[in-house]
């Protein structure tokens, strides 16, 4: 008997083809099934789904209905929930299912022949069979004095999270002891439900080898090391199918995981944790552009489980989420205000320390948290690097055996080479921005389109050959900090050691975990670094954290500046006097040239909250996010005149022909088109990139205008003016305008 199936398929939203396909199967087969389908010249992997929701492209032919390849035998169909997760996402964010479904699984899956994959899963199910059923030892009484013992904000916390439905926003300072919370919940949750499932994400790839190893130091030898499995995109392929088959299976209880891994498959799951929920790396920057953030909250409402956000600087979205109920909040906000052991913390008979403990208290500094210190630099020397003060400070952690971290978030050596004698400076001749120089390897590259050149001996244009470095970045700044400590002596008499974290010393696999176990174990004294080892890390012995040359985002015509700005100098300062005996030494220097802005203000007073109180009020006043909603649509061709012009001319006939449509006029008064401008890196890989912002006071009208407004930029697409377009993409809710 013949049935006919509607299969979703991977292709693009602005191809135009549709991701919904009808096929032919001699088997009537359940949504959520896993199947490989001929799409034109080539097969590919599809996924059956809900015919009554499916949108099938074009008039049913039977004489032109391809049949099925095959099935993926031993992998169970994706349940309602996973399916009702796609179906909004690609909703919400103007995509095709399929180009959401079909990312959201392994790649792997499409390459695998049907009996490689019978071999993978045979070998599968021998491992997980000699596992047993070990999970019961979570909730085996005998062990529960092996857990931490928790301070009484976590006490409270715990007790509100398992007592209350949630969503739950952890407002924790750094070093109080969030991770620890995470831990407690998902033990609490395998006690009660033995087979359920726990989903806990970071938000990058750097930090899964350490939060993995606490999850295995707990969880392995209660449920056995392959029951906690990662899934990111800085695994391998085989990696990454092995992790996705033991959650999809239920056989992996705890999955740790980046922002792709809230569409993992767990059928199971009762917990979902987003760890450092501000951090901008949960939106996605290309295909779908979704926010695993807020995904997580919408799919833990679909399955019933309980999400908890967590952050020390929680972005401006998530604070309004969890203002009171009475006024419209949906989370509930809870607060640890304190670092775990600054109880005990008291100054000792040392005079400085007596000194430094008057200081912290006259700065209204909290218990624990290191004292800020903001460092003119228009009183300093011109020119000048590191202020005097930040060097003797720096010397002086030295000589006590302490760490110091020094931070700037722009790597290589400088940002630009230039020729002062006729203006050359390192552009791209690809795209719009400038080629950043390496000294250690003497490249300059681009690091929008990774076009690479060796530095010239001259200026390619008058000849000159004092070309030289303008600007500073992580390479230039570790350079100049080893030169200015040459006289720093350790403890043991040895030199200081300055080493560097950033993109560039760590390409190379495991060289992050062998940099950062260095760091641990002591072996160095100054480390210089990028945001990746500003966020996220447990530095024991890190005393002094300074930000060098922080001022760049004060002024930014990106309203989301500050905010990121303030979480990031946050979360930095995080880093400092993690180590409770260390706590009251710890210190932050911010070299600025405006001191008094508020922004450093209320970082001296680490007030997060007084901060996003005076953010949201101009926000509020500007008609900004959260207030608002916002979508990008992103257009690239190989002018900036076909771009631009594209979106001009949807926006025209959005405002012509949708406003004669029955029942609109009142969706379009609510709607903002404002006109198509470059983006800010207007030319890379030499397409030109043009954008055009749509804003509306009601989060609905926008959804109802763009989910309409598909088929105008479709129809645009094919008329003249389209014509010369490469493609264009809609942005729900964009973090960089």
């Amino acid at each position: 008997m013949t049935h006919w199936l509607f299969v979703l398929v991977q292709t693009p939203a602005h191809a135009a083809l549709g991701s919904v396909l009808s096929y032919r199967s001699e088997s009537a087969l359940p949504p959520g099934t896993l199947v490989r389908v001929p799409l034109g010249q080539r097969e590919t992997l599809g996924v059956v789904w809900n015919a009554d929701s499916a949108l099938a492209t074009g008039e049913l032919d039977p004489g032109k209905i391809r049949s099925i390849v095959g099935t993926l035998d031993g992998i169970a169909p994706l349940n309602s929930a996973w399916q009702q997760l796609v179906t909004f996402a690609a909703q919400y964010y103007q995509r095709s299912l399929g180009e959401v479904a079909l990312a959201a699984l392994p790649p792997q899956l499409r390459e695998l022949s049907p009996v490689q994959m019978q071999r993978r899963l045979q070998r599968r199910k021998a491992q997980t069979a000699t596992a047993g059923d070990a999970v019961a030892a979570v909730a085996d009484p005998n062990r529960s004095h092996l857990l931490p013992s928790l301070s009484t904000e976590q006490k409270d916390v715990l007790g509100q999270i398992q007592a209350k439905a949630g969503p739950f926003l952890l407002f924790g300072a750094t070093g109080s002891g969030k991770t620890e919370v995470y831990l407690q919940c998902v033990h609490r949750l395998l006690a009660e439900a033995p087979h359920a499932q726990a989903l806990v994400m970071v938000p990058e790839i750097n930090l899964t080898p350490q939060l993995e190893a606490r999850f295995k130091a707990r969880f392995g030898p209660l449920v056995g090391e392959d029951a906690v499995v990662s899934l990111h995109s800085g695994m391998t392929n085989p990696q990454r199918l092995k992790s996705w088959l033991a959650a999809h299976s239920g056989s992996a209880h705890i999955v740790l995981g980046t922002r792709m891994a809230v569409f993992a498959s767990m059928p199971q799951l009762r917990l979902i944790v987003v760890d450092e929920e501000h951090d901008p790396s949960y939106k996605s920057g290309e295909g779908a552009r979704y926010s695993a953030r807020d995904l997580a909250v919408y799919r833990g409402r679909l399955d019933g489980a309980k999400v908890v956000l967590g952050s020390a600087t929680p972005s401006l979205e998530s604070w309004h989420h969890s203002r009171p109920a009475a006024q419209g909040g949906r989370y509930l906000r809870l607060h640890m205000p304190s670092r775990i052991g600054t109880s005990a913390e008291k100054p000792t008979d040392n005079p400085s320390d007596k000194d430094r403990h008057a200081m912290r208290t006259t700065a209204g500094t909290p218990d624990g948290l290191p004292l800020v210190r903001r460092v003119d630099m228009n009183h300093q020397p011109r020119h000048a690097v590191f202020s005097i003060p930040l060097l003797e400070a720096i010397k002086e952690r030295v000589a006590r055996g302490e760490q110091s971290m020094v931070f700037l978030n722009r790597r290589g050596y400088a940002p630009v080479l230039h020729c002062t004698d006729c203006g050359w400076k390192s552009e791209c001749p690809h795209c719009s921005a400038f080629r950043v120089f390496h000294k250690i390897d003497r490249t300059l590259r681009c690091h929008h389109c990774g076009f690479t050149e060796r530095v010239p001996r001259a200026c390619p244009t008058c000849g000159n050959p004092d070309i030289s470095p303008l600007g500073r970045g992580t390479e230039r700044l570790e350079e100049h900090l080893a030169e200015l400590l040459t006289d720093a002596r350790r403890p043991n008499g040895e030199a200081v050691r300055v080493a560097r974290i950033d993109a560039d010393t760590t390409r190379l696999k495991g060289e992050l975990q062998s940099q950062l176990a260095a760091v641990h174990a002591g072996d160095v004294d100054v480390l210089v670094g990028t945001q990746m080892i500003a966020k996220g890390h447990d530095f024991r012995r890190i005393t002094l954290v300074a930000a060098v040359n922080p001022d760049g985002a004060l002024f930014s015509s990106d309203f989301r500046a500050p905010e990121r700005l303030f979480s990031l100098l946050m979360q930095a300062a995080g880093r400092a006097g993690r180590d409770a005996a260390l706590g009251e030494r710890s210190e932050v220097w911010i070299q600025t040239f405006q001191p008094a802005h508020p922004l450093y203000a209320a970082l001296k007073r680490h007030d997060y909250p007084g901060f996003a109180a005076t953010q949201l009020k101009e926000r509020a006043q500007a008609g900004l996010p959260p207030f608002t909603a916002q979508a990008l649509v992103r257009a690239e061709a190989r002018t900036q005149d076909v771009a631009q012009g594209f979106l001009n001319a949807a926006s025209a006939a959005a405002q012509n022909e949708m406003a004669q449509w029955e029942g609109w006029a009142d969706v379009l008064a609510q709607i903002t088109l404002y006109p198509a401008v470059p983006m800010s890196i207007q030319r890379v890989a030499n397409i030109e990139r043009a954008q055009m912002l749509v804003e509306s006071s009601s989060r609905n009208a926008l959804q109802q205008f763009l989910s309409a407004w598909q088929a105008v930029l479709h129809a645009t697409r094919a008329q003249p003016v389209g014509k010369g377009l490469i493609r264009w993409a809609v942005d729900v809710d964009p973090l960089a305008i």
